[in-house]
């Protein structure tokens, strides 16, 4: 009996244990069949005036740039083709554009050591400077500005006039910097340019001037109007003694300037593109209140209309020159001669 007990007793166990064993097969596999994970509630915003804070995003680290900075002082970007330019190609063409041929501002000493002979150049004024006679003040005194272009370019005033040597011609030069003033011309340009001027006429030299500006200096009131009368007046006594005046107008040549000695020349020579003209194209429309056309304040149209002479490149100007003062010094020799 206790061997059958045991048995029974053991077979009913063995049940049980299969019977547990098939339940739990039974639900691992209705499971896997059902798909039957457990599902993540869902997220939801937190309700207004709750105080739960979230992490905040990490910032992602900025990756080095590929893109390599050009150094400054070694290229130079064309505005008008937008070409970049290696700036020691650009001084060597003097600054002058290769693909385009776009005339870049250049400095007064810069242009009179690119057509001058070397070491034949001597300054004339060099230490002249301008003076507040009427207190000029407004966002800046006018002697304050003064003070910062002097220190900005080197410069005394917006002209570098002297005596050099173009080819085989000793010629009275003068230079006009825009950079100064925007070219203003003041008491002491007038000065400088009618010394020179009369320079010439006593030595019997020919003159050039090469002109840029924006017109009277305006810190100076009717000083600055009187040197447009002033330097004609010396521009006249030069022509009766049978000397040649060459004005060359570059970008850009406006108002007092324009209407008074870079005007009058016997020879009116130009850069390409370059503006010229009294006033501004806008202040001229308003006032005549016609349509004027188009470009009628350039260099190209001046020439068309019998303003100027001759439009002559940048690099080809000293060459140009020695030409036309190879001509006009023999003419006023046979003059004279004949006088």
């Amino acid at each position: 009996m206790i061997v059958v007990n045991r048995t029974a007793a053991s077979g009913t166990s063995h049940k049980q244990n299969e019977a547990q064993v098939l339940t739990m097969s039974t639900t691992s596999f209705s499971k896997k069949t059902l798909g039957a994970d457990q599902v993540e509630p869902a997220v939801t915003p937190p309700p207004a005036g709750s105080n739960t804070s979230f992490a905040p995003k990490p910032k992602m680290g900025a990756g080095k740039s590929r893109k390599k900075e050009i150094p400054e002082g070694l290229w130079t970007k064309c505005p008008q083709c937008e070409a970049m330019i290696f700036d020691k190609e650009l001084d060597e063409n003097f600054k002058v554009c290769a693909k385009c041929d776009h005339h870049f501002s250049i400095g007064a000493r810069e242009r009179i050591h690119s057509m001058v002979e070397t070491c034949t150049f001597e300054e004339m004024d060099a230490e002249m400077i301008s003076v507040d006679r009427l207190g000029f003040t407004g966002a800046a005194s006018y002697k304050d500005k003064l003070i910062s272009n002097w220190k900005k370019t080197s410069l005394k005033d917006a002209v570098v006039t002297g005596i050099g040597r173009i080819g085989e011609h000793r010629v009275a030069l003068g230079v006009m910097d825009f950079s100064f003033l925007g070219g203003s011309m003041g008491s002491v340009v007038g000065e400088k340019l009618t010394r020179l001027i009369e320079r010439g006429t006593e030595k019997n030299l020919p003159v050039i001037i090469i002109s840029t500006s924006g017109g009277a200096r305006m810190y100076e009131g009717m000083f600055s109007l009187m040197q447009m009368a002033k330097t004609c007046a010396a521009l006249a006594y030069h022509a009766q003694a049978k000397l040649p005046y060459i004005s060359i107008l570059t970008n850009p040549d406006y108002a007092g300037v324009m209407a008074s000695y870079a005007s009058v020349g016997d020879l009116i020579l130009a850069e390409p593109r370059a503006l010229i003209g009294f006033a501004g194209p806008r202040v001229i429309k308003d006032t005549t209140q016609a349509e004027l056309p188009e470009g009628f304040q350039t260099a190209e149209f001046l020439l068309d209309h019998g303003l100027i002479d001759a439009i002559v490149n940048r690099r080809e100007m000293k060459q140009r020159l020695i030409e036309y003062l190879d001509f006009l010094m023999a003419a006023r020799k046979t003059a004279v001669a004949n006088a």
